[in-house]
């Protein structure tokens, strides 16, 4: 182990973040009453320029006489690049009260970016004497994201979340899809008998996002699944984040937020061998052993940090 500890990742669920248009306020209410953990209020890609002065207005009114009840709130704002972006934060951070949680950062390409917003969020929170300290989220959606994204990751203390964004992630990279998430078609090997295997084309930045995340201790997410008539296809998905460490995923639609509950939700199964190779492990170590045998396989101290996650995660969520 390092001599510099990995930093523990926020103590928050974060197994399912449900998205909504800033434009369509009347599935506000619909969205806090959901089962997701976390309520992600879109300025952005799902609201058309005409409409953003307008949405803006609909979230700021909605943080203020909705029952969020317990969830994590966030707000994503337009692009760095765009003429929004300071208005949203200008406006969310003066008008919307202490609702507020979180600022999602969509296309962070390097820690500057991150800065830029750190900078004015803390001029509003000084001058309007805000109690509650905003936190950060980003997206990882282009190339410039993905080269820097531990940078990214260290950029602020607000920092508290990553997510993958495979649409405009893909369009960055040229990569050759239209989809949004998931297998994708030319993305397979054969073995030798010419058997068509489908691989994931997501590993390498999931990956790379959820080394970052444990570096600086944050939550690493991941992004949407475009077909939401897919339910195998996004549990697929999910299933594989999650055994890869990340510890939740989006929803772009409300029949999506159960699905990514039961993927990131341990079952009661994983939840009895956790507790039971700690309970080994704790028998090991009283007689001097530094290892036990369970259920014909080895354990070890390695093996109890695995369980631990188990049930760190299951302890969150209130199981």
């Amino acid at each position: 182990m390092s001599f510099q500890i990995q930093p523990p990742s926020p103590g928050q669920p974060n197994r399912c973040q449900l998205f909504g248009p800033g434009s369509r306020p009347a599935i506000f209410e619909k969205m806090a009453a959901s089962k997701a953990d976390v309520i992600n209020l879109d300025l952005e890609d799902s609201v058309s320029p005409d409409d953003k002065t307008e949405a803006r207005q609909n979230v700021i009114k909605a943080l203020n006489e909705i029952d969020w009840g317990s969830k994590t709130v966030s707000v994503r704002i337009n692009g760095l690049d765009t003429e929004f972006w300071y208005r949203d934060v200008v406006d969310l951070l003066e008008k919307s009260g202490d609702r507020i949680d979180q600022i999602m950062i969509p296309k962070a390409g390097n820690a500057s970016d991150i800065y830029a917003v750190d900078a004015l969020v803390t001029s509003v929170e000084q001058a309007m004497n805000r109690k509650k300290p905003i936190n950060f989220e980003v997206i990882i959606e282009t190339a410039a994201g993905l080269s820097h994204v531990n940078e990214i990751a260290a950029a602020s203390p607000r920092m508290r979340a990553m997510s993958l964004g495979a649409a405009d992630y893909a369009a960055s990279m040229g990569m050759q899809t239209t989809g949004i998430g998931g297998t994708q078609g030319g993305y397979y090997m054969l073995d030798n008998a010419n058997n068509k295997l489908v691989a994931d084309p997501w590993h390498a930045p999931v990956v790379a996002i959820v080394a970052a995340c444990r570096t600086h201790g944050l939550l690493p997410v991941d992004g949407p699944f475009g077909d939401f008539s897919d339910d195998a296809g996004f549990t697929a998905q999910a299933q594989r984040c999650a055994t890869l460490g990340m510890v939740g995923k989006w929803a772009i639609h409300p029949k999506q937020v159960a699905l990514a509950n039961a993927v990131f939700t341990p079952s009661d199964a994983q939840l009895t061998e956790a507790r039971e190779i700690i309970a080994a492990m704790e028998t090991a170590t009283k007689s001097g052993q530094g290892a036990a045998v369970y259920k014909g396989r080895l354990i070890d101290i390695a093996s109890i940090k695995q369980a631990e996650v188990i049930v760190k995660q299951a302890a969150l969520i209130g199981q």
